[in-house]
């Protein structure tokens, strides 16, 4: 079979609250990549639609968006593997293509987490977990991650300081990312200023300004085959690699603290598909929904050894003019984290970078780029390589 295409992406802003339906929400990203390239409604063989279930009253959204979006009767599925949705799906339309089944496959990501409350949400997040042994307990996601930076600390001697670079890196970039939900400014002082909204604790040594916001969202790519690809668009995106992995739902099954075992596994198949090393990445997007998870996706990744990670954001490496650009789209810290359209939005950054249309985020003539999106606490993880040839 020939090679797989990203042809077109599309994405809503990222916003507190989405004032209108889950269907006008998923429309919003579904018409930005409609418009993306040559394609009527008649070209898409399947839909996938992507997303972690309970956070608004519809069952089946896939069905009620393949109706609204006038995607029928074609197929289409639902994926959920919670954070890492929208890769999931992209990865299931790449199997689609791959085999023949499909020529055409539209995915779709979203989350309107607004419906509920700001408990309700950390509680559906809980759930994540281990119903059984531990969600019960009360477990949450800034405590988890909370764990993984003490035990980075620990280790390696990285600092609270080191984590506030990460979010300061994000918050030059999502200033001028017009679909971002945070557009502020941050400094390292603002970390230790008592009277500052970021610098309270959350869940120690994570701060507010440690941790992403929830949001409304939606995303959608577009995946098509190598013939129709170069048919429906002027310039296509290439999936040179993806990898997947899963871990043990429970802390006590982990063997590693100090980083995500499902982004070091995810990688190395990524990287071993595309015939390619961490030195041959361009221009990343990692999946950034707590510092300490930037700092550790720098060092599962390759782009630094274990416990280097800092130098990269002390000597300002992650930055767009820095030897590997990492979430020059402001990141989750910044975009938000509207979950099932959080892996989608990466996608379209790194597409949108290798076609040298990323505006005033744009990266120096990038060659390939990486997207590593992780679920949970670590329980799945997804890396895709992207490529212009």
């Amino acid at each position: 079979m020939g090679k797989v295409g990203v042809i077109a992406v599309g994405q809503s802003p990222f916003v507190r609250g989405y004032p209108g339906s889950i269907r006008e929400l998923a429309f919003e990203a579904f018409k930005e990549a409609m418009q993306d390239a040559d394609i009527t409604v008649k070209d898409i063989d399947a839909t996938i639609v992507c997303s972690a279930p309970e956070y608004d009253k519809q069952r089946s959204p896939a069905g009620v968006f393949a109706e609204y979006l006038g995607l029928t009767p074609q197929p289409t599925f639902y994926v959920e593997t919670l954070c890492s949705s929208s890769t999931t799906g992209l990865k299931l339309a790449y199997s689609f293509v791959k085999s023949g089944l499909h020529d055409v496959v539209l995915v779709l990501g979203f989350q309107k987490m607004s419906e509920i409350s700001s408990a309700e949400s950390q509680e559906r997040m809980g759930r994540g977990a281990d119903i059984q042994w531990e969600s019960p307990f009360g477990t949450m996601m800034p405590a988890y991650y909370a764990m993984y930076a003490r035990a980075h600390m620990a280790k390696y001697g990285t600092t609270s300081e080191d984590l506030a670079l990460i979010r300061v890196k994000a918050s030059t970039y999502g200033q001028i990312n017009e679909k971002a939900v945070y557009r502020k400014a941050v400094s390292l002082d603002m970390f230790t200023d008592p009277e500052s909204p970021i610098s309270g604790p959350v869940a120690t040594p994570l701060r507010v300004g440690d941790c992403c916001a929830n949001a409304d969202g939606s995303s959608c790519l577009i995946v098509a085959s190598e013939e129709k690809a170069k048919a429906l668009s002027k310039n296509p995106v290439w999936i040179l690699g993806i990898g997947a992995a899963s871990a043990p739902v429970n802390m006590a099954g982990r063997d590693l603290f100090t980083g995500l075992t499902v982004g070091e596994i995810a990688g190395r198949q990524a990287y071993k598909m595309a015939g390619m090393t961490p030195k041959d990445i361009d221009v990343a997007e990692v999946h950034d929904c707590f510092t300490i998870a930037e700092m550790m996706a720098y060092e599962n990744l390759g782009f630094a050894k274990p416990g280097q990670g800092r130098e990269l954001i002390r000597n300002k490496e992650t930055y767009k003019e820095g030897s590997i650009p990492v979430n020059v789209d402001g990141g989750l810290l910044s975009k938000g984290h509207p979950i099932g359209a959080t892996g989608g939005s990466q996608v379209r950054t790194i597409v949108l970078q290798l076609r040298g249309e990323a505006g005033a985020i744009q990266v120096k003539d990038p060659e390939i780029g990486l997207v590593h999106n992780i679920g949970g606490v670590g329980l799945y993880g997804n890396v895709v390589i992207l490529g212009r040839s």
